[in-house]
């Protein structure tokens, strides 16, 4: 991210006189500037009157998609995401304002009367973290953050000193949200090790950012499998985006409308159960994503599974699985591995034999990927996610 606060003072004054009416819609950029949009209300276009938010996005699978949200969601999304989390209060803005979890901060902000405060311009660092939480108001007042699993990690991870200062940092939230990607399992145990009132978030621009917190749908969002071979989550509330601006036919295919709210059908695969604990509730499982579902020699596998089972091993970071196209298997099974500290060395060897074993073990010969990857870090897109066209790439021979 990179952004000055007098950037994020702009983007902010737009965005509410966008919200009051008093302004057109907007786009946020990367680089800082506030885009003026007002076709997103031009219903020949796909908009409405009610639009106040451009949020682009092209994700891990590069097609480009310009999501509306109107001021109606944004707001229905700030209350219940204050009511989850237990507080409205100042936020730290650590993610770029052109996604929706930075966008969402902005609007979360304005909603609470408060104003945020931006990491420092440049790489993300446990010390510009500690600096920016400096400058948040002092006293009883709640606090909050968003992040990427990445940002995490520099904060709290194998190689984050025990009182370094982003973990000090962190320790003076109220309530610190992840989402955008998996959270791996080693990750969520240091920060509950560590006392870090995490939660995990899931969700897309389509609903204003997260809408399922803990895997437990925000007030107002249910949710529902459409689909039989593969069911595919479906999100319900007030949240839910207008639509997609000039593509009708993916908003026709993805968008739905309801009693009092819309629905949003995902790419995501996973379950649906009640909440054993609070009825009328849910509980959300995602399992992966209908395109990481490999059909290789005819058996169907998880992509998301085989990345977590190397994850539990000794050494691995992070890890990425996926399929490429194969004369004889149809996909081939590939996966890339990041090493942490402790692989390679005496005690913690990482294993290309036995990560093949462990993955035969959990999941069945069919799912042990055929081609490997060893890297230092796995390559990022700028919303924190795993670029799986970079590394299926890397996999996939040249003609």
């Amino acid at each position: 991210m990179s952004l000055t606060d007098s950037q994020l003072g702009r983007a902010q004054r737009a965005l509410a006189a966008a919200l009051d009416g008093s302004g057109p819609p907007v786009e946020l950029t990367a680089d800082g500037r506030v885009l003026d949009r007002p076709e997103a209300t031009d219903p020949a276009r796909g908009g409405s009157a009610d639009v106040v938010a451009v949020v682009r996005t092209s994700g891990s699978t590069g097609t480009p998609k310009q999501t509306l949200l109107t001021r109606q969601a944004l707001a229905a999304s700030a209350d219940a995401t204050a009511a989850r989390i237990g507080g409205e209060g100042q936020w730290l803005l650590a993610v770029g304002l052109q996604f929706v979890a930075g966008l969402a901060v902005l609007s979360r902000s304005l909603r609470s009367g408060t104003a945020p405060v931006p990491v420092a311009p440049g790489p993300f660092t446990a010390r510009a973290f500690a600096e920016a939480t400096d400058r948040l108001e002092r006293g009883t007042g709640f606090r909050a953050v968003s992040l990427v699993p990445t940002q995490l990690a520099r904060l709290l991870g194998p190689t984050a000193p025990d009182d370094g200062p982003g973990l000090t940092a962190l320790r003076t939230f109220d309530a610190v949200l992840v989402g955008g990607a998996r959270v791996p399992d080693a990750l969520r145990a240091a920060a509950a090790d560590a006392g870090i009132n995490l939660h995990l978030t899931y969700g897309m621009s389509e609903t204003c950012g997260g809408c399922v917190y803990d895997g437990v749908p925000l007030d107002g969002v249910t949710a529902d499998l459409v689909g039989e071979e593969l069911p595919r989550l479906r999100l319900a509330g007030p949240m839910v985006a207008a639509g997609y601006l000039d593509d009708p036919e993916r908003t026709a295919s993805h968008f739905g409308a309801g009693p009092g709210a819309g629905s949003f059908l995902t790419e995501d695969t996973g379950t649906v159960a009640p909440h054993p604990h609070r009825p009328g509730a849910q509980i959300i499982t995602v399992t992966g994503r209908v395109d990481d579902v490999l059909n290789t020699g005819g058996v169907k596998v998880s992509a998301a599974r085989i990345q977590q089972v190397l994850e539990s091993l000794p050494g691995v970071r992070a890890a990425f699985a996926g399929g490429v196209p194969d004369d004889e298997w149809g996909q081939r099974v590939c996966a890339a591995v990041a090493l942490g500290p402790g692989a390679g060395v005496v005690g913690h060897p990482f294993s290309e034999a036995a990560a093949r074993d462990a993955v035969r073990t959990e999941l069945g010969p069919a799912a042990v990927p055929k081609d490997w990857l060893v890297l230092d870090a796995l390559p990022l897109l700028p919303n924190g996610k795993t670029d799986r066209q970079s590394l299926l790439s890397r996999f996939t021979p040249t003609p």
